[in-house]
């Protein structure tokens, strides 16, 4: 499958999930837009823009919200972030751009960044005007990409608009990785990912789904491609090692989120367990709630200080109704045909339907597997991207371990112009 097939209209929208899941923060229109947007003050050297991993200029997409420039503002973005759209919902912005906002200093809430970011990208969206951007002249290189989420996407968009072309390769049905499959859908709607993908893809990004590259199809595309990007993300959950595992009832966090983004979940039991308390076992969570969970709780064997979590994370799910039991380990499952409770340290027993692991994701194996890694991560130059075979690229997940969407959008944006730089210099004779 490729070309420009339009992925919204292959979206498995529920419509129960999409009344469940509404938007964390609501859009803003043009009367709430414009006087944020004069709020800011548009600051030289704009720690903003420092704390971006993609250096967006916020001052500078912000003040062409205030002239009623808003082509102008979505250009600034996506000159920046190809996938400005997903990261102005999906981005930690309080720890990011808005948490380093100069008005924190005198006592004033700090600008709106992201929903002003999404407001310029909603309405070029909504305007269907194309993506302004036009790729290069051909160069006659090209470059195979393994993985569809958002490393791979932002490298083929720098790819593309140097003339390179790029081939995306994926396992799944649908693109975005864990932009579409994995983010919880209150934050990022399937079909907003997509809908993004959509518009990047008019810039000649090739796409090929369902495709698991084996060893064979590695070396064809090593033969048949000037250079590899990998960006295969992280494996599967980790697992706690302990009977019961295998018993029905008992799933992991990633999978849950797939679920009901994917329409195949759309309710879960009334006790819901969820083992660990990062960021994605506080999604997984607040899911629960949303598909019709009566009691939630977040089990985790440390205190809430060493949670991986994000506070405003943390207030969220207590918002939403989720109970912590912190300094408490998970011991035995209990349960015959199924998990019907689990026993926690102190002898207690939670009753409980469904068990869901959060405890992190094992490092990806196979296409890894001949470059040089540590601690299971893929070793690169991290201002090229380049790894320890010159002719593989890589980023994202299966580079750094799973951090923000934004951060593999960075890797991406950063391995597209070291691969075009590599090949370019491979052309020019000695």
């Amino acid at each position: 499958m490729s070309g420009q097939t339009s992925f919204v209209q292959q979206a498995p929208v529920h419509p129960e999930t999409s009344a469940r899941f509404g938007d964390l923060h609501p859009p803003f229109d043009r009367q709430a837009a414009i006087p944020e947007a004069n709020r800011c003050l548009y600051c030289f050297d704009a720690p903003c823009t420092t704390a971006c991993p993609t250096h967006i200029d916020v001052p500078r997409f912000i003040k062409k919200i205030a002239s009623g420039n808003l082509a102008g503002s979505a250009r600034t973005i996506l000159d920046a972030n190809i996938l400005g759209a997903s990261c102005a919902r999906a981005c930690p912005v309080d720890v990011l751009c808005e948490g380093a906002c100069v008005l924190h200093r005198y006592n004033k809430q700090p600008i709106q960044i992201a929903r002003l970011q999404r407001f310029a990208m909603d309405s070029l969206h909504s305007s269907g005007a194309p993506l302004p951007f036009t790729p290069a002249a051909d160069t006659g290189l090209s470059v195979a990409l393994i993985g569809a989420g958002p490393a791979s996407l932002a490298c083929a968009a720098e790819l593309r608009r140097r003339g390179i072309r790029a081939t995306i390769y994926d396992a799944h049905p649908l693109p975005g990785g864990l932009n579409t499959y994995g983010v919880a859908e209150y934050k990022l709607p399937l079909v907003e990912s997509l809908r993004e993908i959509e518009m990047l893809s008019q810039l000649g990004v090739e796409f090929h789904f369902d495709t698991l590259v084996d060893p064979r199809q590695l070396a064809e595309l090593e033969r048949d491609h000037d250079a590899l990007f990998v960006g295969i993300g992280l494996g599967t959950g980790h697992q706690l090692g302990i009977p019961g595992e295998d018993l029905p009832g008992v799933t992991n966090a990633l999978d849950l989120i797939a679920g009901y983004k994917s329409g195949e979940c759309i309710q879960v039991p009334p006790r819901v367990a969820v083992i660990g308390a990062g960021n994605t076992a506080i999604d997984a969570a607040i899911a629960s709630v949303r598909l019709g969970a009566s009691e939630v709780h977040i089990v985790y064997r440390r205190g809430p200080e060493q949670m991986s979590a994000f506070s405003f994370e943390y207030e969220h799910a207590r918002l939403e109704g989720v109970k912590f039991l912190w300094n408490t380990q998970l011991t035995r499952i209990l349960g015959s045909e199924a998990v019907q409770a689990v026993e926690l340290t102190g002898s207690i027993t939670l009753p409980v339907d469904l068990l869901v692991l959060a405890i992190g994701q094992a490092a990806q194996t196979g296409v890894s597997d001949q470059l040089e890694r540590e601690h299971g991560r893929i070793l690169i130059d991290r201002a090229t991207g380049q790894t320890s075979n010159p002719k593989y690229f890589s980023g994202g997940d299966c580079t750094n371990g799973g951090r923000e969407v934004v951060d593999a959008v960075a890797d991406g944006k950063r391995a597209g112009i070291g691969i075009a730089a590599w090949l370019e210099a491979a052309r020019v004779p000695a």
